[in-house]
């Protein structure tokens, strides 16, 4: 068998394949070359989810009628002057997009220049079918009709119309992210489904795409290292969704996916969320061009760093730091949940006189009809509600001065409930107490390591004996944090010390629980990750538990720590430690709003 030539029609319906695999695929190519001709605004139509219709048009450059048609031939491009690829600062740069898209559909392109007559050239799946004179404003407009519609074995790989469509909205939305002074706008089957106008700030820009109340929930991010420059907004820790489809990740301006970047983001937000939910976050790393390869695939999603774990550490440090400044900030969007079963109790009947425990205060109301009254009281008498009230030795501090407010009080023993200067607080004790406990821990570990205190009489702590393995070979880790562990038998553990700030408690729980810890993560995480876990573990052990009295005093001690605390808004599980109710929610549900 001989070697031949492919013919070219041929050639770019092979690379169509790998550039163009859907819609979404040929609308990204089509945006990015806009957005590489300078516009200011790019205007996105579409119809049958992309695939009957795409059409961009931009207020960019222009092209000439010969650079239409050099744009039309494969691997013609203007974006690599000086044929130094590693240095490339465009979007696209292989000179495949045009020629794949016009190769499996009707493609007809339409440009101008600024000061020259506008130009027109139709190809028809491979086959230039017209050209001429088109009138159109400075910039371009590509139209792309009856994608793969002679491509039939390609076509039925495609998803619902409603399903591309969403896949074009993705793409368009992660290149508004990333190019927040430029207007973008898309418009589906005649109905505007995006705008966002040009020049906005970064956070505006990212909140109008994503989520709008991101804007409140968010902390900003500006780092750098080593001429690498990390940007972008970081939701809080308690404001996750459930998948991480709000994820957006960036180099140099360019949308990519990366498992490395991924993973980064995950490692940051360790102990701070629930292990079953993703961060919400917007990242922009901005590194020079010969530390990254753009060119691994033909679709440039796809990157490759010089040192990955550079990239990393400053992922996780640049969002560590931008959480650290967070302090104490929670998620304050009010539950509407919580305040339906507010505003859907059932209203009470009145009460019959002979359920009232005394009847003084009927007495007092009803003096009017006082022989009445007299009549139906009850042969028996109950006491009274009565509410606990301790001395006010001093007066109230006043609440303006705290963010958590000043406690007035303790429900269920298990929440504390604050009163601030806009609303009402409500803390989970043992939540908020078990991340202050973790973050004693690392700062203690630190600055040396954690104090232990000696326990009057070992404890010997009965498991199995893989459980056992694992502690004794983790023994001088764990007593960097004041534990002192000692094996005592194939099948147990003798516990000679726990860590200080502790206090007294459940001994053998720790030690089970850390081993159940050590068994879990033991392999798949980095001895730094690990030690978290364990610290988060012993925290849990040693914070103050639901059920408990707490005085007022203890109380305020609590809150106050919390404002200075890092990540204090959160628990080592990711679950909030307080909720405000703002004064205009408890308005709401007196019907005064």
């Amino acid at each position: 068998m001989s070697i031949r030539r492919l013919p070219s029609h041929l050639v770019n319906r092979i690379a169509a394949g790998e550039v163009v695999e859907r819609p979404a695929a040929a609308l990204k190519e089509l945006v990015e070359n806009a957005i590489d001709a300078g516009a200011t605004r790019i205007a996105v139509r579409l119809a049958g989810g992309g695939t009957d219709m795409i059409e961009v048009t931009d207020d960019g450059c222009g092209m000439t009628p010969s650079d239409m048609a050099l744009a039309l031939e494969r691997h013609a491009t203007s974006k690599l002057p000086d044929e130094d690829i590693e240095a490339v600062a465009t979007l696209g740069f292989r000179g495949e997009a045009l020629p794949s898209i016009a190769s499996v559909a009707r493609l007809t392109l339409e440009s101008r220049v600024r000061g020259a007559d506008g130009w027109m050239r139709l190809v028809d799946n491979g086959t230039v079918e017209a050209e001429g004179p088109a009138a159109l404003p400075p910039g371009t407009r590509v139209r792309v009709e009856g994608l793969f519609a002679r491509v039939p074995a390609r076509r039925k790989f495609l998803r619902s119309a409603r399903a591309e469509y969403a896949a074009c909205l993705e793409i368009v939305r992660r290149l508004a992210m990333a190019r927040p002074g430029i207007g973008f706008s898309v418009e589906h089957d005649g109905r505007r489904t995006l705008s966002v106008q040009p020049d906005e700030d970064r956070p505006a820009r990212v909140a109008a795409l994503t989520d709008r109340d991101l804007a409140a929930n968010s902390v900003a991010i500006d780092f750098a290292r080593e001429g690498l420059t990390l940007g972008g907004v970081a939701g809080l820790p308690t404001f996750h969704r459930g998948i991480a489809d709000h994820q957006y990740l960036f180099v140099n301006g360019r949308p990519v996916k990366d498992r490395l970047l991924i993973g980064a983001i995950r490692g940051a937000y360790a102990e701070m969320m629930p292990r079953d939910r993703h961060a919400v976050v917007a990242l922009f790393l901005d590194v020079p061009a010969d530390v990254v390869d753009v060119n691994v695939h033909p679709a440039k999603t796809e990157v490759r760093f010089r040192d990955p774990a550079l990239v990393r550490g400053l992922i996780v440090s640049g969002l560590r730091r931008a959480l650290d400044e967070a302090g104490h900030r929670s998620v304050q969007r009010p539950s509407e949940t919580a305040l339906g079963a507010w505003q859907q109790e059932p209203v009470v009947p009145p009460i019959e006189r002979t359920t009232w425990a005394s009847t003084d205060l009927l007495d007092r109301t009803f003096s009017s009809s006082a022989s009445t009254v007299q009549d139906r009281r009850p042969t028996f008498a109950m006491p009274p509600p009565m509410a606990r009230a301790e001395p006010a030795w001093a007066p109230p501090p006043e609440t303006v001065a705290h963010p958590l407010g000043v406690a007035r009080g303790q429900v269920a023993k298990t929440y504390i409930v604050a009163e601030a200067e806009d609303g009402l607080v409500i803390v989970d004790q043992h939540a908020a107490h078990e991340r202050l406990v973790l973050e004693r821990m690392r700062r203690a570990m630190a600055g040396g390591g954690v104090a232990s205190q000696a326990l009057l009489l070992p404890e010997v702590v009965e498991l199995d004996e893989p459980a056992c393995d694992r502690l004794e070979a983790r023994a001088s880790e764990l007593a960097d944090f004041g534990l002192d562990l000692e094996r005592f038998g194939p099948r147990a553990m003798l516990v000679r010390a726990t860590p200080a700030l502790l206090g007294s408690g459940d001994v053998t729980g720790l030690v089970t629980d850390l081993a159940d810890e050590l068994a879990a993560y033991d392999e798949a995480l980095s001895l730094r990750e690990r030690l978290d876990h364990v610290a988060a573990t012993m925290a849990c052990h040693g914070s103050v538990r639901a059920g408990r009295v707490l005085s007022v005093a203890e109380m305020n001690a609590l809150l106050r720590e919390m404002e200075v605390t890092p990540h204090s808004g959160q628990c080592n599980h990711g679950r909030p430690t307080w909720v405000k109710l703002a004064h205009g929610d408890i308005e709401k549900l007196f019907g005064r709003k």
